[in-house]
């Protein structure tokens, strides 16, 4: 035990151990410096009073005892010290309940040496190096532990360790356009198959054993939509699973994926004013409850959830994937048919102006 808190006190990371109702019952050293008090007077007093979250969404996903949050350069005003741009991660303690831990760094410095201060909704969303790090380690083991089983399996059996590595593989190349995402580095675009990447995730989901009937409404003739194969990928999973999530209550839980061609549309871009036309549609639906009326116009912002033990993130990121090829999602709720709908609006490729490299062959 001593040990552990010798570590915990060298850590450059701010940690405190949070009591029932968020009352300060440990802190670290870092933690002390960065709130301006010692242990000694910090202890026994709530989160509220030392912090006060310019996001009010995310300060009421960190009250929850049982939220899982992680959130980069957050606006935070550290009482009787000012204004600061923090790192924040927050967890409830196993088999403890109402006990949190939480650790936050201080980045404000760092962005005034860099010159590059991030800011909107996007900036939770952008992946730290420790992210990475965390992530891409176990993934290699996962993928190493599928290819010594696909050695000693045959049949439906490997196809599904092929399709673990293939699923690691595609994480992974995520989580460097995320990276990429923070240094504000346009994504690669190229024309894809969005049949293709539709039947990818569903095999993702369907691996799962957890998904309902899912219904395909694909119109064949649909030509290669200009986007990221990986990033699309990622935005199909999110939407079936979160639309699996939600009809899993229903009599008979249904989930329908539609493309069509849905003419006139478009997007006029804020650099060169000049419009781009959203022709494919891609539409997720189900038929669950709906989304509460009272967050329907909040859904794609970050930390808001109707999941009891959900983040936040997974429509924000999905927003933001969009963005990033050019498009817009939205929903709507057809209350007399009793669906909900995500609809996914992208760009061909022929008319998507190209000034740099040759684009990738269709996936």
């Amino acid at each position: 035990m001593q040990d552990a808190q010798r570590q915990l006190a060298s850590l450059p990371l701010a940690v405190v151990l949070l009591a029932p109702g968020q009352k300060i019952a440990a802190a670290n050293p870092a933690a002390e410096q960065f709130l301006g008090q010692s242990f000694r007077r910090l202890s026994g007093k709530t989160l509220a009073q030392l912090l006060v979250f310019d996001e009010p969404l995310l300060a009421a996903r960190l009250s929850e005892a049982d939220a899982h949050v992680s959130a980069r350069a957050i606006e935070v005003g550290v009482l009787g010290h000012g204004p600061r741009r923090i790192d924040v991660t927050v967890a409830p303690l196993l088999d403890q309940p109402g006990w949190q831990v939480m650790t936050f760094q201080d980045i404000s410095s760092a962005e005034a040496i860099s010159g590059n201060p991030t800011a909107g909704d996007d900036s939770v969303l952008r992946a730290p190096e420790i992210l990475a790090h965390e992530i891409k380690n176990p993934l290699a083991g996962i993928r190493g532990a599928a290819q010594l089983l696909g050695r000693k399996l045959e049949g439906g059996d490997l196809a599904l360790t092929g399709l673990i590595a293939d699923e690691v593989d595609r994480i992974a190349k995520l989580i460097d356009q995320m990276q990429s995402l923070s240094r504000r580095t346009a994504p690669e675009l190229s024309p894809c198959n969005l049949h293709e990447a539709i039947r990818r995730a569903r095999a993702v989901i369907d691996a799962s054993g957890k998904a309902p009937q899912i219904v395909e409404e694909f119109d064949p003739s649909l030509p290669p939509v200009m986007g990221n194969p990986d990033a699309l990928v990622q935005v199909v999973i999110n939407l079936l699973a979160n639309a699996a999530d939600a009809c899993r209550s229903a009599e008979n839980p249904r989930i329908a994926v539609r493309t069509r061609f849905a003419s006139g549309l478009q997007l006029h871009r804020g650099a060169d004013g000049k419009p781009v036309r959203l022709p494919i549609e891609l539409r997720v639906s189900d038929n669950g409850p709906g989304i509460d009326p009272s967050m329907r116009d909040h859904i794609f912002e970050p930390f808001v959830t109707t999941k009891k033990s959900g983040q936040g993130l997974g429509l924000a990121l999905v927003r933001r994937l969009v963005r990033d090829m050019n498009g817009r999602i939205g929903h709507d709720r057809d209350d007399g048919a009793g669906l909900t709908h995500f609809r996914v609006h992208l760009p061909m490729a022929n008319e998507q102006t190209r000034k740099s490299a040759k684009p990738k062959d269709p996936v």
